[in-house]
């Protein structure tokens, strides 16, 4: 419900903040007031759009806030949660728009600079404005077939069909996809199977490149690293001043001097144990030298080798283990284009089934709608015929689809709530119904009706009374009040007979400040409210008895 409303350099309104609670409220005061601003501070918070006309006077800015709260489950709470617009597990919403002079406007949704569709979108859940300027949520066809089907409890049936009919779409468009790649078939098996040939011969092995390399570079390089080995090998082993040689003198002195000092023993281990690693030096050395083919063909050959590589990578511009993969996947694809097909075929067998099944949904889904129309008329004339609006025409048309194969996301129905206030006239849409006081009291009924089944929070009803009074203003009254049993319910009224019945009140009026004139709103109790709607019965001057009636009618009220 909306907690609260704060209105700063908005029209006549200066500083204002008021606090709602639940239930049915009412504002009232002198026409030209400026009821309606807060009407429209509203429509703005919720995305309507604003020019640098609503900033008061002498100021360069307005700003507007509104705090919402919300009950567990809300739609509106997985709206927030899925922009990540939801503080915490909080169930508060905070709507700020700041009016500029030049015609900009900046809007938060709690604390978060969002765009001015998504404030819109959001402010389709939050609020109801009935009036005869406003569009309505229920003049949406598309809201309407909801409303019809929460009513009947068509719901559940209804996601049953969108999921099948989902299934079908998706079905239908993997077969348009199939047909597509069968119609480029030859063309696209031609290519592939001339990849998979020429990375097929290649005989790609892993790591080859890289092996190749290092055996290009040995090869290449012959001359001397035979050179090096062998005079590795001659200052190891074949000199006369070699390494060995010299190890071999140095073991002679070594135990010659073990002889005569026993404790460096361990040096003759030392001695032996590297002598012994240098003649294993030199045999490796040997047969490394012993054993090299320098072969100018196979240098040759690797280079071809090297070059069907490094032509391969660059073509199809990936590694030496990429190509090998990627050899695998076009024969995966060769295989899945040679039973194409029967796969089209296959899908297709699909697509007639899970089209069937969506049918037979939706007709069940068409049939059912029409019972509850049925039902739903029956409910609204009723209420209307409560609020003395007995000779009304209130029609729910349904047209469904000539063909069983026009199905859509909803089912096979097209819808429209028809209303007539008057005999003789036509029946019309009811986004073509003139009168704003007409169409509200029907909302009113309808709201009444659906009261069960409406998630929107906060209904606001402007003009309800144009035209009526008496009776027919205090059956009006009774209805809002019910309402507000489900709903918060906020109705700007100049009748008594409904202001009575409301469970806050609130006045608005002009006032003279240092020169200026400013829109103010007071919460009324007790005497006050019974001095308003005396005001409201009596007009200018106010009797003992005018007050008397007014407080008769609060007392009855409550």
């Amino acid at each position: 419900m909306l907690t609260e409303l704060r209105i700063s350099h908005f029209a006549l309104i200066d500083h204002l903040t008021l606090e709602f609670s639940s239930g049915f409220q009412v504002l009232t005061g002198e026409t030209g007031a400026g009821k309606s601003l807060l009407v429209d501070a509203l429509l703005l918070l919720l995305g309507g759009r604003a020019s640098g006309e609503h900033i008061r006077t002498g100021a360069r800015e307005a700003v507007l806030e509104a705090a919402f709260t919300f009950v567990d489950h809300h739609p509106t709470l997985s709206k927030l949660q899925a922009r990540d617009l939801l503080v915490d597990e909080s169930k508060d919403l905070i709507l700020r728009r700041i009016l500029s002079r030049e015609g900009r406007s900046r809007m938060y949704v709690n604390g978060t600079l969002v765009p001015l569709h998504q404030m819109a979108e959001l402010g389709e859940g939050l609020v109801d404005i009935h009036g005869q300027h406003e569009q309505q949520s229920l003049l949406s066809s598309k809201v309407q077939l909801d409303v019809l089907d929460a009513f009947g409890g068509l719901l559940a049936l209804r996601e049953q069909y969108r999921n099948q009919y989902r299934t079908w779409q998706e079905l239908v468009q993997s077969v348009k996809e199939l047909r597509s790649r069968a119609a480029r078939q030859q063309e696209r098996e031609e290519f592939l199977q001339f990849q998979v040939e020429e990375l097929r011969k290649a005989h790609l092995t892993p790591g080859e490149d890289e092996t190749l390399t290092h055996e290009h570079r040995k090869l290449q390089n012959s001359g001397r690293v035979l050179e090096i080995a062998r005079q590795v090998y001659a200052s190891v082993y074949d000199d006369q001043r070699s390494v060995l040689a010299q190890l071999t003198e140095v073991k002679k002195l070594v135990h010659e001097l073990e002889t005569i000092d026993p404790t460096i023993h361990p040096w003759r281990e030392f001695v032996e144990s590297s002598q012994a690693q240098v003649e294993e030096l030199a045999l490796a050395t040997r047969r490394y030298t012993d054993g090299f083919d320098h072969d100018p063909q196979r240098l040759a050959q690797i280079d071809e080798r090297l070059a069907l590589l490094q032509r391969l990578k660059k073509k199809y511009r990936l590694s030496l283990e990429e190509l090998i993969a990627r050899q695998a996947q076009i024969q995966s694809e060769l295989d899945e284009l040679a039973n194409l097909d029967e796969h089209v075929k296959n899908v297709q067998q699909n697509v007639t089934r899970a089209h069937e099944e969506a049918r037979a949904l939706g007709q069940k889904l068409s049939e059912s709608r029409q019972v509850v129309a049925r039902r739903l008329e029956k409910q609204i004339l009723t209420e209307l015929a409560q609020l003395k609006m007995e000779h009304s025409i209130f029609r729910i048309q349904l047209a469904t689809a000539a063909s069983p194969d026009n199905l859509g996301p909803y089912g096979m129905d097209q819808i429209e709530f028809a209303f007539c206030a008057n005999p003789g006239e036509s029946v019309q849409p009811l986004a073509r119904v003139a009168s704003g006081g007409e169409l509200s009291r029907l909302m009113l009924a309808m709201k009444t009706v659906l009261a069960r089944v409406d998630h929107v929070p906060v209904l606001i009803f402007d003009e309800v009374d144009a035209g009526i009074g008496g009776n027919v203003a205090a059956a009006m009254g009774q209805r809002l009040n019910a309402l507000g049993r489900t709903h918060q319910v906020l109705c700007i009224t100049h009748l008594p007979q409904i202001a009575a019945q409301a469970h806050a009140h609130y006045r608005v009026a002009k006032e003279r400040v240092q020169k200026r004139t400013i829109t103010t709103v007071a919460s009324l109790h007790g005497k006050e409210r019974e001095e308003e709607i005396a005001r409201m019965l009596g007009g200018a001057t106010i009797t003992p008895t005018v007050r008397k009636a007014a407080g008769e009618m609060l007392n009855a009220a409550r």
